[in-house]
């Protein structure tokens, strides 16, 4: 019997379905854009939100926990968080995991460390700056991009609207 539960817990896991689990930030994954990419293209019945912040950015700090309680209520729908980081590598110990552990238990969040930024960002969208922080709001063709800080009611809008829509 133990054996699947274990077996079927695995299994939500390895498929992504949130499960509620708290996450560990002991150690924050430092990725380049090749491993982003595909987060930003899935074909699902889900709604991923991708947002791009830094621990240096102050609305990006003011706008943190409006993510964390969009995470909260929505932990049983298809919905899916990524925080990506764009703190420098060198900050990770120092700023970027003690930031996180603080304010959240929820949020996934990997560190960015890609030096091509005039390429990627562009593949992110083609109207973005560069500016922090950036959201990008989809579920299957319907996009959503908002450059600059953004609320809980904007977030949690966009999430009911793309939840609703074939």
């Amino acid at each position: 019997m133990h054996r699947l539960v274990l077996i079927f817990l695995t299994s939500l896991i390895l498929l992504g379905c949130n499960t509620g689990r708290k996450l560990n930030y002991d150690k924050i994954e430092v990725i380049d854009f090749s491993k982003l990419e595909p987060m930003l293209n899935k074909n699902t019945d889900t709604v991923y939100i991708i947002n791009f912040w830094a621990t240096w950015c102050a609305p990006c700090v003011k706008e943190f926990p409006h993510f964390d309680e969009a995470a909260r209520v929505y932990s049983d729908k298809k919905v899916k968080f990524l925080m990506v980081s764009l703190d420098f590598p060198n900050q990770l110990e120092k700023s970027l995991i003690p930031f996180v552990k603080s304010r959240t238990n929820l949020l996934p969040v990997v560190l960015l460390d890609d030096p091509n930024q005039n390429e990627w960002i562009n593949k992110v969208n083609p109207a973005w700056s560069g500016a922090l922080p950036a959201t990008f709001i989809y579920r299957k063709s319907q996009k959503l991009f908002y450059e600059g800080p953004i609320e809980l009611a904007d977030i949690t809008n966009a999430i009911d609207d793309l939840l609703v829509k074939p």
